[in-house]
């Protein structure tokens, strides 16, 4: 894993989804980029174009800059498209977004959202990867993985997030993920909600004893390619 490129439908799903593994493979020299398809605040507010909904999004973009800082990531890009509403355009102008960010970083691995989310941003954003990402499509993308979001993957329920690839992590990149995700400080809360120190912890473990290691993160290979 040289260059990676990352897909997360809101600020934050960047750090919920690998933000450890962001951190290994850091250390080991490989380049990162992050791609923000939508803005992650404006679902809140009846009015999304109301001042609160403005200043919301401004906030969460910084919060979004001081993440990506600890992970030490300076490649990123803010798509800014209205929040819990990819639903309400065609999916190949998401898709196109993600091609052209794809030529220009030009990444060996691609992550996005999985398709059995609870989020429907989520479950859109990972059909316009697949989409972007396909053989033949002018890249070089040897793989796509899936990652998992706390809150959003688990509360799926009925098809829930089922890995098949884990990246085992040390404490200090569980560590490193706790400080970015602490970072967005609309989006944390105590625990028991999962966005929470302890949430980040139990899922760590949980995925490290489906691995036979203490902690890992995990992922679900949609498609992998080897010379």
């Amino acid at each position: 894993m040289r260059r990676a490129l990352v897909i997360a439908a809101h600020p934050d799903d960047e750090v919920l989804g690998c933000g450890a593994t962001i951190s290994k493979y850091s250390r080991q020299g490989g380049q990162f980029m992050v791609l923000f398809v939508a803005e992650g605040s404006s679902c809140r507010y009846a009015d999304p174009a109301s001042v609160d909904s403005v200043a919301a999004i401004a906030s969460r973009t910084k919060q979004a800059v001081n993440a990506l800082d600890l992970l030490g990531i300076e490649d990123y890009q803010f798509g800014d498209l209205p929040c819990g509403r990819l639903d309400q355009m065609p999916i190949i102008e998401i898709n196109k977004a993600i091609e052209q960010v794809i030529r220009k970083f030009d990444p060996d691995t691609v992550f996005t959202h999985a398709s059995s989310d609870a989020n429907n941003d989520h479950k859109i954003v990972c059909r316009a990867t697949i989409m972007a990402t396909r053989p033949g499509a002018q890249n070089r993308v040897a793989r796509v993985l899936s990652y998992e979001v706390l809150s959003s993957s688990e509360w799926a329920f009925s098809e829930t997030f089922a890995p098949n690839c884990f990246e085992q992590i040390e404490e200090q990149d569980l560590n490193l993920k706790w400080q970015a995700l602490a970072a967005y400080e609309t989006e944390v809360k105590p625990y028991p909600f999962p966005r929470s120190e302890q949430g980040l912890r139990a899922l760590a473990m949980s995925r490290g004893m489906q691995a036979g290691v203490s902690l890992a993160e995990a992922f679900y290979v949609i498609r992998e390619f080897r010379e």
